[in-house]
């Protein structure tokens, strides 16, 4: 008799356990997608870098002018790219902090803050926001919007 009762919430545990599994998976493929792309920049990884990439990404930098007017200035993948494959191996050190990974389907969300490394010295900081798209090959970032500033990095 006393099994009739717990069968039922060990069935139920069970299930919440490999949903929570399933969902760790997924956000560490998430991860791993997202730190595809700073590997490539350590490296000065050209075709790294677009390969991270949706072929119709976004990428963009929230700044404020010195008139005090903020916009969001956008950069070429291509570009992008081009500009980190002629630095020195290891000059972009990008490191983040996974704040949030929210998936429904083939749509994730991350919000990363970091800091950046230019040859070993403290260059800025903020906060990324990526938008993915899960494809047939996996994760791809489809979006990326960054803040910057020098002060106030925690």
């Amino acid at each position: 008799m006393k099994y009739e009762k717990v069968l039922p919430a060990l069935i139920l545990c069970a299930a919440l356990a490999t949903g929570a599994r399933a969902q760790s998976s997924t956000e560490d493929s998430v991860r791993t997608a997202v730190n595809a792309l700073f590997t490539a920049m350590k490296n000065s990884d050209a075709a790294g870098i677009r390969a991270s990439f949706a072929d119709s990404a976004l990428l963009q930098t929230i700044i404020t002018n010195k008139e005090g007017k903020t916009f969001a200035r956008n950069e070429a993948i291509g570009d992008f790219a081009e500009s980190i494959s002629k630095l020195p191996q290891g000059a972009a050190d990008e490191q983040i902090r996974f704040d949030v990974i929210k998936i429904d389907g083939p749509l994730a969300i991350v919000w990363a803050p970091y800091k950046f490394y230019f040859k070993g010295k403290f260059s800025h900081c903020g906060v990324d926001s990526f938008q993915l798209i899960r494809t047939a090959g996996g994760w791809k970032l489809l979006y990326i919007v960054d803040t910057r500033r020098k002060d106030a990095c925690e």
